[in-house]
């Protein structure tokens, strides 16, 4: 039976009730790893200010866990903040052990100022980069680290070992407290403001002056240019991403020949889908017969105008150029400026079907040549308003002062409108699935009920459909805007096959949203545009070799298939994973009962497990 979430709208089918699991048993040379973490305030220093900013043991960002498959983490956190807080593992299986998974109200209760809560969780079956981050409020923003997870000892990557890795962690900054900002929309039912700056690596893209004006350009390590990377023919590069911003961002190795490793090419939807905000993605490849000056660059969008550096390719050691080495070299990369955000343009291009605002410099290593002066590009008037006016929609006119190069003057009138309310017709922004806002509870979290057997926590009617079928891509009616609150789960039994559409909706506006499921890895077997259609988008399946993920991508006004096995006891949150849209409710939970077998029950809660 088919059938659908709303906004962003889901369909589950419970394909079969059975499970063929497979038992891990436990490595000889597995290994415990004991850490702790401390959430502090520290005094961290960003865009020329130093703000009181919550982290982990004093680091922005916070430590990096590395271990092998097998392993097991016994990680101690002691809250000596002034606010609530819970960690969760990001992408961790968490196999019998949801206790340790973190999401505030969820799995457990926040860990109080003062407190102490220790993580327990073994890593099974899995490789790669993943990362950790708070789940409770907006302290995700600073305090987040990655997990390095390396093959079993005694196996290794299917890959040649690396020359060098890098570790590439992005995300964004306020230039203010994060728990101000979102306490602030929800005290008026606006949209939160949005970051002053990306980061990577804790770096913001810092504030970059060129033709006498500032701005927060997005940068790589905060060098515009980008790093210059320098190699040996023969050497293998791996590269690290994470994303914990909210732009798409792929990068392209441009040049590089990626025999056999096209997946590390990065061209977006060319090579690989981008790495959405709570993603991550290893480049991985090898120079092969190449030596030179080649460069590399964001490939999402326009960001490639402030993300890009070089490649220098020395011949592979023991050999050398054919010709003299020379007394000097001098790298020269030539690009352009944008006295603007680059990603503004193209959108401003892209909505009125104009062609784009030409580049307002030409650079050369990232500074604009000396003929480019600091002269006024046209009169400016600045506005003084004072939005006192009752809610509506006020115009304002001008005439334009310039025009594109090369184009003749255009001599009309410019009109905008001025919206003033907070969320549309005084009311105020929420978010729903199968039109559920999601409501945390507030006493007890949802694990605790559920294995106690408290009521009154929980309701365990969460629709499998959307309460109403309409064009969800369309124009939709203002009726449909208005969803239900509650804590409303879906109750799994243990080994059932699981299938959720995801469609989104086109309510008030159309987003793209990372929805992530807490607890597992899922398969995504379709993704596409418009409304999703089982009589013909059945067909379009991936049965063979889809790709397994803990988030996916719902394409703008589009949808996505997803399929994976309830064999993972314990209550999981499925949310998109903008801390924006969790917070306005785009969330439900899923409640998978316990197998048969006592490897397939959830652990008894920990002795220290937070109280409410």
């Amino acid at each position: 039976m088919e059938r659908v979430f709303n906004n962003t709208q889901c369909a589950i089918s419970l394909l079969s009730l059975l499970l063929i699991f497979s038992c891990f048993s436990s490595l000889a040379n597995a290994k415990t790893h004991n850490h702790d973490f401390v959430v502090q305030a520290t005094k961290v220093k960003r865009l020329c200010e130093t703000h009181n900013s919550i982290t982990v043991n004093g680091q922005f960002p916070g430590p990096t866990l590395e271990v092998n498959d097998g392993d097991t983490l016994v990680i101690h956190v002691t809250n000596k903040a002034r606010y609530n807080v819970t960690i969760h593992w990001h992408g961790v299986r968490q196999l019998t052990t949801a206790w340790a998974d973190g999401p505030e109200f969820i799995t457990q209760c926040p860990i109080r100022p003062g407190g102490s809560y220790t993580y327990r969780f073994t890593i099974s079956g899995q490789e790669g980069t993943l990362w950790w981050h708070a789940h409770s409020s907006w302290l995700r923003a600073t305090v987040h680290g990655a997990i390095i997870i390396h093959p079993q000892e005694g196996y290794s990557y299917p890959f040649p070992k690396p020359h060098r890795e890098s570790l590439i962690i992005l995300g964004e900054w306020w230039d203010g407290n994060p728990i101000d900002v979102v306490r602030e929309a929800t005290r008026t039912g606006a949209a939160p403001n949005v970051s002053d700056a990306y980061t990577i690596n804790g770096q913001p893209a810092t504030k970059v002056k060129r033709l006498c004006e500032t701005h927060n350009s997005i940068t790589v390590n905060g060098q515009f240019p980008g790093p210059t990377l320098e190699v040996n023919n023969g050497d293998t590069l791996v590269i690290r991403v994470t994303n914990k911003a909210r732009y798409n961002v792929t990068i392209h190795w441009h040049g590089v020949r990626q025999l056999t490793t096209a997946w590390a090419d990065g061209p977006e939807f060319i090579t690989q889908c981008p790495i959405r905000p709570g993603g991550s993605y290893t480049y991985r490849f090898t120079i092969s017969g190449q030596e030179g000056t080649l460069w590399w660059h964001a490939h999402s969008s326009w960001l490639r105008a402030t993300v890009y550096g070089s490649i220098i390719i020395h011949p592979q050691e023991g050999y050398s150029y054919p010709f003299p080495k020379p007394h000097r070299e001098s790298l020269i990369i030539l690009g352009e400026w944008w006295d603007a955000n680059p990603i503004d343009v193209i959108r401003e291009a892209t909505r009125t079907g104009a062609a784009p605002n030409v580049s307002d410099a030409y650079t050369i290593n990232g500074q604009p040549g000396d003929l480019y002066k600091c002269s006024s590009k046209g009169q400016t008037t600045d506005v003084l308003m004072k939005a006192d006016q009752p809610t509506g929609r006020y115009y304002i006119a001008a005439r334009a002062y310039a025009s594109a190069q090369g184009a003749p003057f255009d001599n009309t009138t410019t009109t905008a409108i001025l919206e003033n309310c907070q969320a549309p017709n005084g009311t105020r922004f929420t978010a729903s699935m199968n039109n559920v806002s999601f409501v945390l509870p507030s006493n007890i979290s949802i694990l605790q009920a559920h294995h106690q057997g408290i009521p009154g926590v929980f309701t365990p009617d969460f629709p499998a459909n959307p309460p109403v079928t309409f064009d969800y891509t369309g124009n939709v009616s203002r009726s449909l805007w208005q969803p239900t609150r509650g804590t409303k789960v879906y109750k799994l039994k243990y080994g059932a096959r699981v299938q959720i559409v995801l469609q989104g909706t086109n309510i008030f506006t159309a987003e793209n949203h990372p929805i992530h499921l807490h607890g597992y890895d899922f398969y995504i077997l379709a993704e596409g545009f418009g409304n999703f259609n089982p009589k013909t988008d059945n067909a379009k399946f991936n049965l063979v070799d889809p790709p397994l993920r803990n988030t996916v991508s719902l394409p703008v006004k589009g949808w996505a298939v997803i399929r994976f096995v309830a064999d993972n006891p314990g209550t999981w949150i499925m949310h998109c994973h903008l801390d924006v849209h969790i917070g306005w409710g785009l969330a439900t939970v899923f409640i998978v009962e316990n197998g048969p077998e006592p490897m397939q029950k959830l652990e008894q809660p920990p002795p220290d497990l937070p109280v409410c």
